[in-house]
């Protein structure tokens, strides 16, 4: 529905298509064919391209002073991949897994596939509920602990620095390793540097990356950073899944890293990401019932939205939908039920005049709440 061309979507998420260098991305892939095309066209290895994993473990260093080698970044397609060569390596039917509630509905369906029991920890203002995690941790011994610290999908809430300390005491005497999908950790509308959870865990962190917010997400290159132990076992699973990682995007994207200052770029991704959000969320203040709750997000794509309870998501985005906006319910995002009066809100891929005229229309239907009512 929200490929009508008259449907303002706020339902998915969605790169701003006017951020994409296209004539960088053009040039490179021009001076890869012409330069080395032959080899650029054919088969690679599983891990991925080397200079390409020099250059995020050498980003890794000067951006947290995180010492990896090139030996531990494993290139995937797209970092949803990440999460299912992690559930096909780590996960057994009925293993504890741990994650937010709300959590990033990819990762539920991509762990789902390997039968888990699902836990989830609530989510405050500044990161997760660390009583409720240390008792899950204590009780149930879940094998991984998946979380968004910078962004999170899709709550839009970035941990505390003592958050992100508070989760490394807390599972570093434990067997439990933390999956840290850090897609949305270059898009931060604040100076503030996050230092991520593995700085804390440095032999119980995993890392996911992702250049589709800040390159292109049609290319479809992401990446996994562990210890070399953990990157052995999910070379060999990513072998019999599809062999390497398209080896043309990668070649493109490292020429394209290396003839562009991507902070530039990753800098007006920043500001025009900012712009929208701040727009957005001063339009629901204005115009939304004092009772209607939102995240006020430091970076990423997303805001939540928290209804009374008596109202219900599902007819919302109905209601929305006959009036061509289309939201997202927040119910998916949670494994043990609930969420039915939550709501996930896209900002990146909407200009201004889309976010105005979507949010009057949520406005307008906010104003009549018996048709949404439950």
């Amino acid at each position: 529905m929200t490929q009508q061309p008259e449907v303002i979507s706020f339902a998915g998420g969605l790169p701003n298509p006017s951020l994409i260098d296209t004539e960088g991305i053009l040039e490179a892939a021009e001076t890869v064919i012409k330069e080395d095309g032959r080899n650029a066209l054919q088969y690679s290895n599983t891990e991925g391209y080397l200079p390409l994993r020099e250059y995020i473990a050498e980003r890794y260093r000067k951006r947290y002073g995180l010492l990896i080698s090139s030996d531990e970044i494993l290139i995937t397609n797209g970092s949803q991949q990440c999460l299912d060569l992690l559930g096909k390596i780590l996960i057994d039917k009925d293993d504890a897994v741990l994650i937010e509630r709300p959590g990033y509905l990819g990762a539920i369906q991509a762990f789902s596939l390997y039968e888990p029991e699902f836990f989830s920890v609530g989510l405050f203002e500044d990161g997760p509920d660390t009583n409720e995690l240390q008792n899950i941790v204590s009780e149930e011994n879940p094998k991984i602990f998946y979380g968004i610290p910078n962004s999170q999908n899709p709550s839009g809430i970035t941990y505390s620095r003592e958050k992100r300390e508070e989760i490394g005491e807390i599972l570093s005497d434990t067997d439990t390793l933390f999956i840290e999908d850090d897609a949305y950790g270059e898009l931060n509308f604040t100076d503030e540097i996050f230092e991520p959870v593995k700085k804390y865990l440095p032999d119980l962190g995993v890392m996911t990356g992702s250049f589709s917010k800040i390159i292109s997400p049609g290319m479809r290159l992401g990446w996994i950073c562990a210890p070399t132990e953990i990157i052995d076992k999910i070379s060999t699973a990513k072998q019999a899944s599809d062999l390497h990682s398209n080896y043309l995007s990668q070649r493109i994207i490292t020429q394209y890293l290396q003839t562009n200052d991507i902070d530039i770029h990753i800098q007006k991704i920043r500001s025009e990401y900012s712009n929208r959000c701040s727009f957005m969320t001063r339009l629901m203040d204005e115009m939304f019932p004092a009772e209607i709750g939102h995240t006020s997000p430091k970076g990423g794509m997303f805001i939540w939205l928290t209804l009374p309870q008596n109202i219900s998501s599902q007819k919302l985005f109905e209601k929305a939908m006959e009036k061509n906006v289309a939201i997202l319910p927040g119910y998916p995002f949670y494994v043990n039920g609930g969420g039915d009066n939550t709501v996930r809100i896209n900002f990146s891929n909407s200009d201004e005049d889309d976010i105005r005229k979507g949010i009057e229309v949520l406005s307008d239907i906010f104003a009549d709440t018996d048709k949404i009512k439950k």
